[in-house]
């Protein structure tokens, strides 16, 4: 369908045209045919995901046990053990509710953008919003987000292995077909889920959504999916090892007591009660939760995390490898020098404002200048960047070429005007292996009368690459021979406008003899060769995209982390080189390798060199795969940044595959692990950052539950083997496990970073979750916790105080003691009083919500009954809390005593 049409044929009876629809007709069609995506599998729903949190056998065993309570008359019991089993319930769901949404805004966040010629004018919008009848621009790296018939194309190339396994590029093309061309060969359509890998090009959307050839695939792309990360498996395998060892002690304790005389029942609904509390079964949704919530911390830091597996590689990080234009940069290129006829001028003015002057010495160079116009008339015609005014001025496109751009515009010349008067007939796009763009015009009326022909290839690209073609070079208003000796004088000109820190390019033309004719041009005719061979020299430019101010001191950072920043780039070797010196990534013993020069090493050569280079340039794609693999041969976790389609198998390489949110193609983007909204070293650094403090955090919680469950086990196995009492009824455990391990947990996730975060080693990424330091503290501090209840405990026998008063005040001292506890974990290293105390103000509300809580259910009657509680005193509660505080003051004592030892 639509492919055997010609093309005013699908316009008609899609009911558009070249101007697209109209915004109106677009929210209709939306209405009409959905919006553009593939359809999930079906959601869990809310009432599901609440009845889930139930599955868990120890849960199923509760529930049992309450029904044999209510039946044997125990119904406070039974109706009490219920009511915390529901809470628990509604807690797991707020927690597990939460991670899905988390999940939700992530794949939001990371949907495809398509451009769309809406009202006659081009915009760019979700991909989601597409439909039939829309028309979109395809350009090299997109990942096409529907089926299209091609009404325009140059060049246009795509990747379409993804539906028909070939790995050749398919050419593009606009003519109908015949009805019977098999759907491999129909080469005037693309589809949903391939990628444009050359050229550029126009089509009308035929079908979205399900409707589209991957949607009936029923597969899913380019979409975040809900998978477990290591952390959580390690959680789990954690969670096992821990629940199995708590059943052996809890049952080995509840056989003990009841040998001891204490009834089997209450002994049964014990057991149950303290290996719920001891299991640690919440841990994984709240680290869902806690790595939700920090991908969304990163996002406000411009750091687009596109799958949660990548947050833990990030406090890993000990090599950033990073692209130079626009990430160490400005990307804001502004033409300074430009070399024609055998001299430099300068070009005054700023940014992108079409205003300014070109100066040889302190004259200005005259209007009619052929030298100089020739060479602008091919800076604007070979680039695909336009300039406009809307709010001042501002580009569409590379910055790169916008800035030629931008200079032919101070010389009077209009982009928009050049590309109606002297239209393009073709192109062979930039690609990082040609290293250079070529285009092919049509100069009927022609503006510099010496150029003989209606028809003139224009090129721009690396100054070695051009100059390799050229044959001639125009000089005093003549093509002549270019001759060895001027080819060595441009290339010395080369080396010092690089060594001015400018970014130079080189320009080129040539004439079209008539076999060129209109009527026979096409690219896949005459061979690429053929087009840009023999061509004339016309000059050089010198452009400066400054460094960011923000980048220094990003680097800094990263240095002081034990982290290496790496410069790869395209630029000369000379322009790299003395950015990296400004921005103090290449250091005094450090190695600068080209990519002929790495090209030249062998494999054991570059691994013994490559720990040893900070800059890389004149690099291509291929290059990028090897520096990694070589960095992490050598034990290096690896993040790399990325932005074109060639770049996609190294970003998927990396441990870390950063692409650039701005100039990025989709191709970079799906293959990546994080995108950077605003293509900025310096946000690489602070995500670097979060994802340390996101893995601190998440150390630090577990090792607050871990100590809470330690300390209550051991409390009661003491009692029992030291006393044969029970210093907590199940009620009580549950209770305690119900409202620690709740809102603390969730409260210490959000912790703001350690001040010393980014000075600390990056972590070792063999390094498991637990820990002899988790193991250590949690015995430790569990231990103080037990200690304390047992304080209580000789106290009360010896004072004869009643059991229930007894069993009341632990309940309240444990409770106390970990929400001191939970102070403690805020940070390992640093005093809660140094971190300021309200700085993590959500921990500090869900503490006073769980003290509230529990002084509710001591002096509130009808739960002092279901609770088995009794009022204390406020001498006694006063007594259990400076008991409590021991938790936090140990910890400080610790805290002080390392920071001694490390200074």
């Amino acid at each position: 369908m639509y492919y055997d049409q010609e093309i005013s044929s699908v316009f008609e009876e899609l009911g558009t045209s070249e101007e697209g629809l109209s915004s109106e007709e677009a929210e209709k069609r939306l209405g009409e045919y959905g919006k553009n995506e593939l359809k999930e599998k079906e959601k869990i729903s809310i009432f599901r995901l609440f009845l889930s949190q139930f599955k868990s056998i120890l849960i199923f065993i509760l529930i049992i046990a309450s029904i044999v309570s209510a039946l044997l008359g125990e119904t406070i019991d039974a109706i009490v053990i219920l009511f915390t089993v529901f809470l628990a319930g509604v807690l797991g769901f707020v927690q597990e509710y939460r991670a899905e949404k988390a999940i939700e805004l992530l794949k939001s966040l990371t949907s495809p953008e398509a451009v769309v010629i809406r009202n006659g004018t081009e915009k760019k919008i979700s991909s989601t919003e597409l439909v039939p009848g829309d028309i979109i621009l395809l350009q090299t790296g997109d990942r096409i987000p529907v089926d299209a018939r091609i009404n325009k194309e140059f060049n246009l190339k795509v990747d379409e292995s993804s539906l028909t396994g070939e790995s050749v590029p398919v050419q593009k093309i606009t003519d109908s077909l015949p009805a019977d061309t098999p759907g491999t060969d129909r080469k005037n359509m693309v589809y949903a889920g391939t990628a444009v890998v050359y050229g550029r090009g126009r089509a009308v959307v035929t079908a979205t959504g399900m409707k589209t050839s991957f949607g009936e695939l029923a597969g899913l792309l380019g979409t975040i999916e809900r998978s477990r990360t290591p952390l959580q498996e390690s959680l789990d395998k954690f969670g096992r090892w821990i629940g199995g060892a708590t059943l052996v002690i809890v049952a080995f304790v509840a056989v003990l007591g009841v040998l001891s005389g204490f009834p089997p029942l209450d002994m049964f609904l014990w057991g149950v009660a303290l290996a719920v509390a001891a299991i640690p079964e919440a841990l994984p949704a709240v680290v869902t939760v806690g790595l939700g919530l920090g991908v969304r911390r990163m996002v406000k830091r411009h750091a687009l995390v596109r799958k949660l597996p990548s947050v833990e590689t990030l406090g890993a990080t000990d090599v950033i490898c990073t692209d130079k234009t626009g990430t160490l940069t400005q990307n804001k290129m502004t033409v300074e020098k430009i070399y024609v006829n055998g001299q430099t001028l300068n070009v005054t003015g700023n940014g992108y404002n079409p205003e300014g002057k070109f100066l040889k010495g302190d004259s200005e160079v005259p209007e009619d200048d052929k030298h100089l116009r020739i060479f602008l008339l091919g800076a604007a015609l070979c680039n695909d960047s336009n300039l406009y005014e809307e709010d001042g001025w501002k580009i569409t496109g590379d910055p790169t070429e916008a800035a030629l751009v931008v200079a032919a515009a101070k010389a009077g010349f209009e982009k928009s005007k050049l590309d109606r008067k002297y239209p393009r007939l073709g192109e062979i796009p930039f690609s990082s292996e040609s290293k250079r763009m070529t285009t092919f015009n049509k100069l009927e009326d022609n503006p510099e009368n010496f150029l003989n022909s209606e028809l003139v290839t224009f090129s721009k690209g690396a100054p070695e690459v051009i100059l390799a073609s050229c044959t001639k070079i125009f000089q005093n208003g003549e093509m002549k021979a270019l001759t060895p000796e001027q080819a060595q004088e441009i290339s010395e000109q080369v080396k010092e406008l690089a060594n001015q820190a400018l970014r130079v390019m080189a320009l080129s033309f040539r004439p079209l003899e008539e076999s060129f004719s209109p009527e026979k041009v096409s690219f896949r005719e005459i061979p690429v060769e053929k087009i840009e061979e023999d061509m004339v020299f016309s000059g050089l430019i010198g452009m400066r995209d400054p460094p960011r101010e923000e980048v220094k001191t990003a680097i800094k950072t990263c240095e002081d982390a034990g982290i290496k920043t790496v410069m790869i780039t395209g630029d000369h070797k000379v322009t790299a080189a003395a950015i990296a010196r400004e921005l103090r990534i290449l250091k005094e013993n450090d190695l600068t390798l080209t990519g002929s020069e790495l090209d030249s090493l062998d494999e054991s050569e570059f691994e013994n060199k490559v720990e040893k280079v900070s800059v890389y340039s004149r690099v291509y794609p291929i290059h990028k795969l090897r520096v990694i693999e070589a960095l992490k041969k050598k034990g290096h976790v690896v993040a790399m940044t990325g932005d074109g389609v060639n770049d996609a198998p190294a970003l998927k390489a990396a441990d870390m595959g950063i692409a650039m949110g701005i100039t990025g193609t989709d191709v970079s983007k799906e293959a990546s692990s994080m995108i950077l909204a605003d293509d900025n070293f310096a946000s690489i650094v602070s995500a670097v950052e979060e994802g340390r403090n996101i893995f601190k955090n998440i150390k630090n919680f577990i090792t607050y539950g871990l100590t809470a469950h330690i300390g209550e086990v051991l409390i009661v196995l003491i009692a029992i083997l030291g006393w044969q009492i029970l210093p907590l009824l199940a009620v009580q455990i549950l209770w305690i496990n119900l409202i620690t391990d709740g809102l603390p947990p969730m409260a210490l996730s959000v912790e703001p970073p350690d001040r010393g975060l980014m000075k600390q080693k990056p972590r070792n990424v063999e390094e498991g979750l637990i820990t002899r330091r988790e193991i250590v503290a949690g015995l430790g501090l569990g231990g103080l916790i037990a200690s304390q209840a047992l304080i209580v405990l000789v106290w009360a026998l010896n004072s004869g105080v009643p059991i229930s008063k007894l069993q009341t005040m632990i309940f309240t001292l444990v409770v106390f003691s970990e929400m001191f506890n939970a102070f403690n974990w805020r940070s390992d290293r640093y005093s809660v009083f140094s971190l300021g105390l309200f700085t993590n103000k959500p921990l500090v509300y869900a503490v006073l919500t769980t003290v509230i809580l529990q002084l509710i259910v001591v002096y509130i009657p009808f739960l002092q009954f279901a609770f088995r509680t009794v009022p204390l005193s406020l001498s006694e509660l006063g007594s259990i809390t400076a008991l409590a505080s021991t938790t936090l003051i140990s910890m400080e004592i610790v805290k002080y005593l390392n920071a001694r030892r490390v200074h």
